[in-house]
């Protein structure tokens, strides 16, 4: 790993970290389900397969997947998030939550690697 590596990572989790922001800000408010992390989240899961299913270029790759993908997509948020659903006893809205995330998240990753398996 050099500096400019670094670097990659670091500019793509600059703007990663700012665009989960903004969506979130704008699609959490008055939602029955947190629907920015949820949206961020899945747009994540369906990009990285884009990316790994491509092949990118390990310097883009670095850029966009770990740097961009690693700030824009949030676990220790979806997970905050659960937990509050099940300490106010809001339990549909956890397994709906849950549904969503993982068994849509994996199918866009799945989707998302096959639709970038056909740029190599």
């Amino acid at each position: 790993m050099t500096f400019v590596h670094l670097i990659l990572v670091g500019l793509g989790g600059f703007f990663g970290a700012i665009a989960r922001f903004l969506i979130s800000k704008q699609l959490n408010a008055n939602a029955a389900i947190p629907l920015g992390t949820l949206t961020v989240n899945l747009a994540g899961a369906f990009l990285l397969g884009i990316i790994s299913g491509a092949k990118t270029d390990p310097t883009l790759a670095l850029l966009f997947g770990t740097g961009f993908m690693g700030a824009f997509t949030t676990f220790s948020t979806l997970k905050l998030e659960m937990l509050q659903f099940l300490l106010k006893k809001q339990k549909w809205q956890f397994y709906l939550y849950t549904f969503l995330t993982y068994i849509i998240g994996i199918f866009l990753a799945y989707l998302g690697y096959l639709l970038g398996s056909q740029f190599q």
